[in-house]
Formats: C-alpha cells, sequence, structure tokens
C-alpha cells in the first residue's frame, strides 16, 4: 500500500499520506477521491497466538516426557517444532517483560517481581517507553491486538482507579484485555478485569465456573469476531494462564481422574521422566541425572503422611495443567473450525520459569502462607487434604514434586543460576514455515520471540515508537533455526539473574552461583554477595551435572568477568538480594501512592484496592473510623471495610448486629474480637483502635471497638500477617468481594446492611487516641 512504500514501518504510528481531492464550491461536481486503503500488515504476515504457563518446568508436560498429561501439547509439537534449550528469566513479572518487549529483563527496568520494585535502574517495575512491546509494534503495523489471562507487568501503585493506564494492557498495545493484573488469583474467584475495570466473574463454582475456560471462550470469542468482520487482517491473541501457578484448582472430576497416579513419589517420577525425555530426543541420549537437590529430602525420608499430603498436592498440580491444556485444544478446534488455524504462527511456552519449589518440602495448603515466610507442616494441611484443588484451597506442591517437573537440571523458580530456573520447554508451530514433529537444539530466549514473531511478519524492529527512539531489541530471531536444524547457533552469550541468584551462557559454557534460596528457610545463612560460590560447566555438559570450577579457574574466571560486563550493560548491578522486605515500599524506595499520607478517606463502593493503593496497616498501630447509619428496623450486618481474603486479610463487620474485627492469619488461624452490643438504629461513628505490640513483624495487638465514644469490646489478636495480604484481593469499602475474609457476614459479598458516608484508616502516631476522626458527610446506600 502506499503508506508502506512511501513512508515505511521504521516509524510508527505508520504516517499516512493525505489525500488530495477535487474542491469545487459544490461537492456534487467533485470526484470523490479513492478512500485510504486501511491499514494492513505486509502481505501474507501470519496471526500470532501466543500461549505462555504459568510456573512449569522442563519436565512438567507430557510433550516433554513430563507426568502431565497434555495431548494439546502433544498435538502442537506433532505439527511443528519442539525446542529443547529454550530459556526464560526463572521469575514471572521479568519472563512477562523479556516477552514483550525481546529486551532483557532489567533493560525493561523488570529486574524482579513488579510487587517488589525499587528506585534503582533496572528495578523500578516501569516498562520505559523506548522498550516498546510486541502489541504496540503488532497494532501499529495493523494488527488486532488481544490479551487474556495474566498480566503482572503494571506497577502495583499504579494499578487504582486513578492510574495511570499507561502500562496496564491496554496501554501497552493490546485493543481488547480480559484477565487480570497481579501475580496469581483464585480460579473460582478471580480477581478478573475487562479493560481497565474490575468486574465478577461471569459464573460460580457451583456453576461451573474456572478461569482456564473463561479465558479461551473470551479469546474465541474475541477471535471469532475479527474474523467474520476483517478476515483480511491478522491478529495477535495473547494467552496467558494464570495455571500453573499456585493455587493448584481444577475441577472434581479432573482431580479424581489423577487420584493415586504419583503415589510412587517423586523421585522415582524424576526418574521415569528422565528415562521418557531421552526416548522423545528433548535430551541427548548420553545426558546426566543431576544429582537429587541436598535441601531436599528423598521420598523415603518422608513419613507417609508426608507422602500421602505431598501426593494429593501434586495431584492437583497435574489436574490443573491437564484442565488448561484441554482448553488449548478447544482453541485449536475454533481455530481450525474458522480455517485461519494453519495462517497461524502459534508459540506455546510451557512456562515463564521453571516450577517452583517456593512452598518447602511439605507444600502448603496455602500458598499466601510462604509469601509470609510461614511455612506449614504435613500436621497443617492432612485435615484439609480433600479440600486440596478446590475454592478452599490456595494449594502449592512440595519442592520434591517441583524438581521432579524440572528434570533433568538442577534447582527451580527464582534460581535464576540454573537450567532448573530458566529452562522451558517450547512448542513452535507454523504448518509450511515451520517443520512438523522435529526438535530444534539451538539456545534460545524468551527476548528472542519479539524478533521472530517480526521477521515472519515481514515487519522491521522499529526505529521509534510514538516518537520516542527505541532501545534496540536484544533477543535474537530464531527463525532460522526452526527452517534448518543444523543451522549456527547464533545467540552465543546469555546472563541470568533474579535476586542475587546469577549466571552466564556464552558459546556453550556457564558459570553460575546459587545465591538465595527459592523457599523461606530461617535457617538459612545468605553469604555477601562477593562470597557466593561459582559453578563451571562445559559445553558438552547438557544438564549441568559436573562442575568444573575448580579445575579451571581462569575459565571461571574469564565467564565472571563476562558476567559483571554483561550485567553493567544491561543495568543489573548493583544486584538486590533483599526478598520480603522490598514488600514495604518505603524499604524499597518505590513511588508510594499515598505519598507519606497517614491518614486516608477511603468511599462507600471502592473495591479491590490493591495494598499498595491504601495505607499499609501492617506491623504498626492503626483505627479505622466509619460513619454509618442504620434504619429502623433492619439488623447491622456486613462488611464496612475488608482486605485480602480467605486465605490471609482482615476485616471490621457486623455479624448479627455485633461488630466484629477479624485477622485471619494466612488461612492458619482467625483471631477475632466481638462486640456484646447489638448497633442500635440512627448515626454511628464505628471505631476499631489496633495497637500494635511492636517488637518485629507479624507480632500481635489488643484490639478496641467503639460505638461513638463508647468503648464495646477490647481483645488480644495474637499473630498478623506480616508481609503480604494477597497478591491480589485488595480492600473493599461496605462489602467483601470475591474470596471472603470470613465467613458469617451473614448477607451474600458482605455488603453492608446500612449506609456508610466514608472510612477513615490512621496510621499516624495519635491513630489509637482520637475517635473522632471522620468528618460529617451525606450518607450513600450501599
Amino acid at each position: 500500500m502506499a503508506s508502506e512504500t512511501a513512508f515505511g514501518r521504521h516509524h510508527l504510528p505508520i504516517r499516512r499520506p493525505r489525500v488530495g481531492a477535487d474542491t469545487p464550491v459544490d461537492a456534487r461536481d467533485a470526484v470523490p477521491p479513492h478512500p485510504a486503503a486501511p491499514l494492513r500488515p505486509p502481505a501474507g504476515a501470519p496471526n500470532v497466538l501466543i500461549i505462555l504457563v504459568d510456573d512449569m518446568g522442563f519436565g512438567g508436560s507430557s510433550a516433554f516426557g513430563g507426568p502431565c498429561q497434555m495431548p494439546a501439547a502433544e498435538r502442537i509439537a506433532a505439527d511443528g517444532v519442539k525446542l529443547t534449550r529454550f530459556h526464560t528469566t526463572a521469575l514471572c513479572s521479568p519472563s512477562r517483560q523479556a516477552l514483550m518487549t525481546g529486551r532483557n529483563h532489567h533493560s525493561a527496568e523488570m529486574g524482579a517481581l513488579a510487587e517488589v520494585a525499587t528506585s534503582f535502574p533496572g528495578y523500578t517495575g516501569v516498562r520505559p517507553d523506548d522498550c516498546a512491546t510486541l502489541a504496540q509494534v503488532l497494532k501499529l503495523n495493523g494488527y488486532s491486538t488481544g490479551m487474556f489471562g495474566k498480566h503482572h507487568q503494571t506497577p502495583p501503585w499504579e494499578t487504582s482507579p486513578s492510574g495511570p493506564f499507561d502500562r496496564w494492557p491496554t496501554g501497552e498495545g493490546f485493543e481488547r484485555f480480559y484477565g487480570f493484573i497481579g501475580g496469581d488469583t483464585h480460579q473460582y474467584t478471580p480477581a478478573l478485569v475487562d479493560g481497565t475495570k474490575p468486574i465478577e466473574p461471569p459464573r460460580t463454582y457451583e456453576e461451573g465456573y474456572h478461569l482456564s475456560e473463561d479465558l479461551v471462550d473470551q479469546a474465541i470469542d474475541w477471535i471469532g469476531n475479527l474474523t467474520s468482520l476483517t478476515p483480511d487482517k491478522p491478529w495477535f491473541t495473547y494467552l496467558a494462564f494464570g495455571a500453573t501457578h499456585a493455587p493448584h484448582h481444577a475441577p472434581q472430576s479432573y482431580l479424581e481422574a489423577v487420584r493415586g497416579a504419583f503415589d510412587h513419589g517423586y523421585d522415582e517420577e524424576r526418574a521415569r521422566i528422565f528415562a521418557r525425555q531421552k526416548q522423545l530426543g528433548v535430551i541427548p541420549a548420553d545426558a546426566e541425572l543431576t544429582s537429587p537437590n541436598a535441601k531436599i529430602p528423598s521420598w523415603d525420608e518422608l513419613t507417609p503422611a508426608d507422602q500421602r499430603v505431598g501426593a494429593r498436592l501434586f495431584e492437583a498440580y497435574a489436574a490443573m495443567a491437564r484442565h488448561m491444556d484441554d482448553q488449548v485444544a478447544r482453541l485449536m478446534d475454533s481455530l481450525e473450525e474458522q480455517g485461519v488455524l494453519d495462517d497461524t504462527l502459534i508459540f506455546y511456552i510451557l512456562g515463564d520459569n521453571g516450577a517452583s519449589a517456593e512452598a518447602g518440602a511439605y507444600g502448603t495448603f496455602n500458598e499466601m502462607a510462604y509469601q509470609n515466610n510461614v511455612l506449614m507442616t504435613t500436621a497443617d494441611i492432612e485435615p484439609h487434604l480433600d479440600e486440596v484443588g478446590t475454592p478452599a484451597s490456595f494449594n502449592h506442591v512440595p519442592s520434591g514434586w517441583a524438581q521432579a517437573l524440572n528434570t533433568p537440571y538442577q534447582w527451580s523458580k527464582i534460581v535464576a543460576s540454573h537450567w532448573g530456573g530458566t529452562r522451558t520447554g517450547t512448542i513452535v508451530r507454523y504448518p509450511g514455515k515451520v517443520p512438523a514433529g522435529e526438535c530444534r537444539h539451538q539456545f534460545t530466549h524468551l527476548i528472542d520471540v519479539v524478533p521472530t514473531v517480526l521477521e515472519y511478519a515481514g515487519i522491521p524492529e522499529p526505529v521509534s515508537v510514538n516518537g520516542v527512539q527505541q532501545r534496540p531489541v536484544e533477543g535474537t530471531s530464531f527463525k532460522y533455526a526452526l527452517e534448518d536444524a543444523g543451522a549456527a547457533e547464533r545467540h552465543i552469550t546469555q546472563y541470568f539473574e533474579i535476586a542475587g541468584n546469577r549466571g552466564i551462557y556464552h558459546q556453550g559454557w556457564t558459570a553460575m552461583t546459587q545465591h538465595l534460596l527459592p523457599w523461606p528457610d530461617p535457617d538459612d545463612q545468605i553469604p555477601a554477595l562477593t562470597d557466593d560460590a561459582w559453578e563451571l560447566y562445559g559445553p558438552d555438559d547438557w544438564t549441568q551435572a559436573h562442575d568444573l570450577a575448580s579445575e579451571m579457574p581462569e575459565k571461571l574466571r574469564e565467564m565472571q568477568d563476562r558476567f559483571l560486563i554483561e550485567g553493567a550493560k544491561y543495568n543489573v548491578l548493583p544486584i538486590d538480594d533483599r526478598e520480603r522486605e522490598r514488600f514495604d515500599p518505603t524499604i524499597a524506595g518505590r513511588p508510594d501512592l499515598m505519598g507519606g499520607r497517614t491518614r486516608q478517606v477511603l468511599r462507600p463502593g471502592m473495591s479491590r484496592l490493591n495494598e499498595n493503593t491504601v495505607l499499609n496497616v501492617k506491623n504498626r498501630s492503626f483505627s479505622v473510623t466509619a460513619r454509618v447509619q442504620l434504619d429502623e428496623g433492619v439488623t447491622a450486618r456486613g462488611a464496612l471495610i475488608a482486605q485480602g481474603g480467605g486465605f490471609g486479610g482482615w476485616s471490621l463487620y457486623f455479624a448479627e448486629g455485633r461488630l466484629t474485627y477479624a485477622h485471619n492469619f494466612v488461612g492458619l488461624e482467625t483471631h477475632s474480637v466481638r462486640s456484646d452490643r447489638v448497633l442500635t438504629a440512627g448515626e454511628h461513628d464505628i471505631r476499631l483502635e489496633f495497637a500494635y505490640d511492636g517488637g518485629g513483624v507479624g507480632k500481635g495487638g489488643t484490639a478496641s471497638l467503639f460505638y461513638d465514644d463508647d468503648r464495646v469490646a477490647s481483645g488480644r489478636i495474637e499473630r498478623t500477617v506480616p508481609g503480604l495480604f494477597s497478591f491480589d484481593e485488595g480492600l473493599d469499602v461496605g462489602l467483601d468481594s470475591l474470596d471472603p475474609v470470613v465467613a458469617d457476614y451473614g448477607v451474600e459479598r458482605g455488603v453492608f446492611s446500612g449506609s456508610i458516608a466514608q472510612v477513615v484508616i490512621d496510621t499516624g502516631d495519635d491513630a489509637v487516641s482520637d475517635p473522632n476522626l471522620v468528618l460529617r458527610t451525606r450518607y450513600r446506600r450501599q
């Protein structure tokens, strides 16, 4: 088209030519100009579908020899190519930023989770404008663009209704977004967002709802509309499942289908996976299985109860993987029915990092427990065994099962130093362009996906986007490898770093150091970065089984120097190994929406406010004051304010007329204080004062409840959540949406039965001494 030939695609948006026209006074006498052709990609550009699985290791899927039966992955692999040396960053947000920008995660300012961003370059969590996303580039070249599922790239302080929305999916080039913004979500009551608007799930668990099904339903509908209305216009669909990240939720029929299938244990399963991988050719015949992790107990060391609980937890993981893959099959069938399947370049990326061992040796019934450095025991989990995989759980596998899922490699998610944390199976399908049923063994990485897509689409890497000069794409297209198994490797150098776990790949050699454990361990002594022990592996050591560091110190030094050079080039330095303390913005130094305020006025109906967009009430004294009105004959029920959910949070609410403060400690126990006095009709100031014990984080305190100036209850809260209530369950005023903090509201969704003028949170020095903080404003009925 004229715009393409005359103005090119290197500067986006493409400058469209102005149309000249005959201009007599009367339009009836004019010769109408031909309308400008609609913007389209170059002829022959494919549809693009990227499917991203969460937290699945190299040995997870049956397509790569794993125990999770995934027939859709096998079907796609039979029609395409398996990449056997495909790499990630080892963690959620960084991998997703790298995938969407084609730049290293530190270059794109996502050196860690978005929730623990700092002010250091490389770690700010704010994607710079000179790193445009694949969605932006394709959209500005004439593609339709849609995203469905997990984003986890928006700076948390930008997730409130105040925005800004530049780094929400719809601000990053996606014309359609349906999914969730945070790091994980409950699969039956997810924190859904449509565009930029929080919404409720369309159905309930009892009605057969599951997030994976919903995401694929939405994708199918969206693509179907495009196929009907603009069949000549290619589309880009990014389908990022919440599966198989915790919580591992699957429909009951899927859970029952795998019951007892893994009672042989993770050590035996690891050996079976290794044998199947050799049969499939995804590892060489002479590859060696790495030694078991000394910090993970062997299956035989576990008690029968440990084994029973661990196997049940893994059953839920395997069931979730199969259920997710079945939804991929539905999508493939829909594309085939619409006649567009073979016109679509498909990437099925089986893990944004290795499988997660974060829950420790015994797993957990509640992921939010280990996020707060609380490791559950078998005794904690066993009473809930029949609830695993259901809405009552937020379950996660033991570390030994994660090790099996990362077969044949060492370590797991977060450990960017070893292939168990970074190497995941990936499949590419594009009939007629990509061979069928083959493997490719060249080194590839998430940052290589963007240039590969652009090369197949015939679209150049942009020089500028929206007037901003672009940082060059740092990945290497692997189109060459897909088309030629014998082609020399082109991506020859790659650094890795997450939380001090770091390494370097160069021309087949790897040097790395495991600095930080991937699970909470109060006994683990984290060394100084300069004291880390480095390992060295040669080009012929596929699995990193033989450490050559002591034999080849000069080669190790050369590789360490190369890591420092790459680290300086891509904003890795200074390395930051702080973990949960960075959840506190005052420690991290990232932007704080509260701006130093100690008092926040919240309005009725405000809902799903992320922890980074409200005052932090953890590990301190605070007060909450609500001005309410209760009509005659109405019993006070429901939440005045609730934060978090059933797996960690707190609520100030009424149960059968009695004011109650409840603190849910990571789903293990709920401490509450309740008034004996029923609230009467009329206007009232309802107040909670929480006097924190101090002396560290997660301590207890005394909760006092007031009706106007009258203290109506006081009592102890023995333990409090120290670090994080939830990634996606926010703060609600006048209700408790999604998964409730407590079960005794006596009203659906905890909607308050009276009227609320406002709710005030105060964390100042006098928060527990002044009962008259609320300004009088008019009421709003809930």
